[in-house]
């Protein structure tokens, strides 16, 4: 959504990058990035990654105030809801080109997070949107094997981020002593190197992959 950071990055990865700005909830928008990236050729490659929360809460808090069901619905669109939105239009888009190798037409990778198998006191809505990305992985590779069309998720734990690094040191530490190792944040390396893994091994379909470091998240 911010065109100005998108235009920056594209900068930085030189000739060949270009960007589409929008919001992924947004079916004009979405298609619009869509058609931008098949723009120079077949669209074959999908990491869908946005996502996120504006906010969590306890389905009832100490003072018996239920959970904001606005919150719930903007959380659950923002992350499930806008990752089907990418997935279903860059497969329509891969489904109009001509097959490669085994009859392969792409490529898509979606992220949820281990949060999505433990979520954490107040991460209800956050949660559940990504185990609903999580529950549906398998459902969307046997949907897309029609068109020859893989589909696998990444599940990260504690990742280093931008976000992460606005937070108070304190508060990284002791998130970073959880991971039995190596005992320190994901890089954002790491999450690349294995999006190409999902990308270019062509017997990897239906699969969610924690990246975490072996951690389980606490109640809290």
């Amino acid at each position: 959504m911010n065109a100005e950071r998108a235009a920056a990055i594209a900068g930085e990865l030189g000739g060949g990058s270009t960007f589409s700005a929008g919001d992924v909830t947004s079916e004009e928008d979405t298609a619009a990035a869509v058609e931008v990236a098949n723009a120079d050729g077949p669209l074959r490659i999908v990491v869908a990654c946005a996502g996120g929360a504006r906010g969590g809460g306890r389905t009832v808090d100490r003072h018996g105030a239920p959970h904001g069901l606005d919150l719930f619905r903007d959380t659950v669109d923002l992350n499930l809801v806008g990752t089907f939105n990418t997935v279903r239009l860059a497969a329509s888009a891969m489904a109009a080109s001509d097959a490669a190798e085994d009859g392969e037409r792409g490529a898509i990778v979606t992220t949820a997070s281990i949060a999505g198998y433990e979520g954490q006191i107040g991460q209800v809505a956050y949660g559940a949107a990504k185990a609903g990305i999580i529950g549906m992985t398998i459902i969307l590779a046997r949907d897309l094997a029609a068109i020859g069309v893989r589909v696998n998720c990444i599940a990260p734990g504690t990742m280093g981020t931008t976000a992460w690094d606005l937070a108070p040191a304190e508060l990284r530490e002791k998130l970073e002593a959880k991971v039995p190792f190596p005992r320190r944040f994901g890089a954002p390396e790491e999450f690349a190197a294995l999006s190409e893994h999902l990308v270019t091994n062509r017997y990897v379909n239906g699969q969610v992959i924690r990246l975490d470091g072996a951690i389980r998240f606490d109640p809290k």
